[in-house]
C-alpha cells in the first residue's frame, strides 16, 4: 500500500495521485473506454486513492466525459478514494487556436449548476475535494468561497480548493471558508510558486502538484525528433520538447539520470521524490495511460531524499541553464 498524506487539516490522500485528463484529452486521441475504466481502476489496485479530473476533461463528441470515466472505475470503490474534480472553466471551441483559448467562468449560478452536473456524472452524493479550476478576474474571492460553504453545509462537497491560486485570493477565500488545498503546476522546471510556501505552511493548505514531470519531459525519455500532433496534443506547441531544449536541457535530465543511479530509481522518481520530500503536505499528480507507469510513478513515494540532497538539488536548478516550459510563469 502507498504512503499516505495528509491535504489541509484531515483529507487523507495517497502520497501520488492519478492525473486522470489524459485519458479523455490534451495528449493525443482518447483512450477507448473500457480500456480507461480498467486503467484507473487498475490504479486503486496499485495504491492509488487520490484521482484527479474535471468537468472540462473531455472530447468533442463528450466534453465532460472525464468524470464519467472516473466514476464508473471507481464505482466500487468510492469510499475508499479520493475524487477532486473541478469548476469555473471552459475551453473557447470558437477560436480556432491551438491549444484552445480558456474561458473562466466562476459566477455562483454556473457553480451551482456544475456541481449538478459533476455529482451525475461521478455518480456520488458529495465530492471529495472541489477545485476553482482557474481564478475568474470577474468574481470576488469572497464570493467563490461563500459558495463553497454554502455547498459544504448542504453536503455537495466537504473539501475545497484552488487552482494556480495566488497568495492574495487564497487568504481572502481562507478568510471565508478554509481551503484544504492549492492545485498549481510545479515541477524542476517550473518553480515560480515556490514563494507560496510559506504561505500554504501558515495556512495549512496542501499543495497539489500538476506536470510535476513538466508533462513528461523529466523523464528522460524523449529526445530530438520527438514530434506530436498538434491537433489533438498539447505538447506539440510546448517549447520543452524543441530540438533546440533538448541540448538546452541536457545538464537538468543528467543530473536527474545520476541521481537516479545513485537511489536505484528513475529519472521520473526522482523529479517527483524531490518534491515529496521538500514538504510532507505536496502531493503531485501525474498522469499516465501505461499500467507500467503507473507503477513507476507510485514508487517515487518510496524514494527517500535527505533534506541535503533536496538542497544540493535545489542548488543545482538555481544555476542551472534551461530552456522554457510550458506553464512556467504563473496565469495573469
Amino acid at each position: 500500500m502507498m504512503q499516505m498524506r495528509t491535504l489541509g487539516t484531515d483529507l487523507n490522500v495517497s502520497a501520488v495521485g492519478l492525473g486522470c485528463m489524459g485519458f479523455s484529452h490534451a495528449y493525443g486521441a482518447p483512450t477507448e473506454e473500457a480500456e480507461a475504466v480498467r486503467l484507473i481502476r487498475r490504479a486503486f489496485d496499485l495504491g492509488y486513492t487520490f484521482f484527479d479530473t474535471a468537468e472540462m476533461y473531455g472530447t468533442a463528441a463528450d466534453p465532460h466525459v472525464n468524470e464519467t470515466l472516473v466514476g464508473k472505475a471507481l464505482a466500487d470503490v468510492k469510499n475508499h478514494t479520493v475524487i477532486a474534480t473541478k469548476f469555473g472553466l471552459r475551453f473557447d471551441q470558437e477560436s480556432g487556436k491551438v491549444p484552445l483559448p480558456l474561458v473562466a467562468d466562476s459566477r455562483p449560478e454556473t457553480i451551482r449548476k456544475s456541481v449538478e452536473g459533476s455529482l451525475k456524472r461521478l455518480g456520488t452524493d458529495h465530492i471529495d475535494l472541489y477545485f476553482q479550476h482557474r481564478i475568474d478576474p470577474n468574481v470576488e474571492p469572497e464570493t467563490v468561497a461563500e459558495v463553497m460553504a454554502d455547498l459544504i453545509q448542504e453536503g455537495k462537497i466537504t473539501h475545497w480548493g484552488i487552482s494556480e491560486a495566488n497568495e492574495d485570493y487564497l487568504r481572502r477565500a481562507h478568510a471565508v471558508c478554509p481551503v484544504t488545498a492549492v492545485q498549481n503546476r510545479y515541477s524542476m522546471m517550473a518553480r515560480h510558486y515556490e514563494p507560496l510556501f510559506p504561505i500554504l505552511e501558515e495556512l495549512d493548505v496542501g499543495l497539489v502538484a500538476f506536470s510535476p514531470m513538466a508533462n513528461g519531459f523529466l523523464t528522460g525519455q524523449y529526445g530530438k525528433g520527438q514530434r506530436f500532433d498538434a491537433a489533438t496534443d498539447y505538447r506539440a506547441a510546448m517549447p520543452q520538447f524543441t530540438d533546440k531544449a533538448v541540448d538546452q536541457n541536457a545538464a537538468l535530465l543528467k543530473l536527474l539520470a545520476d541521481m537516479a543511479a545513485e537511489k536505484g530509481a528513475t529519472s521520473a522518481q526522482i523529479s517527483m521524490a524531490w518534491m515529496l520530500c521538500k514538504h510532507p503536505w505536496i502531493v503531485p499528480i501525474p498522469g499516465t495511460r501505461k499500467e507500467d507507469r503507473m507503477k513507476e510513478n507510485a514508487g517515487a513515494a518510496s524514494v527517500f531524499l535527505t533534506p541535503n540532497e533536496v538542497r544540493v538539488l535545489d542548488d543545482a536548478l538555481d544555476h542551472m541553464d534551461m530552456s522554457a516550459v510550458f506553464g512556467g510563469t504563473p496565469l495573469k
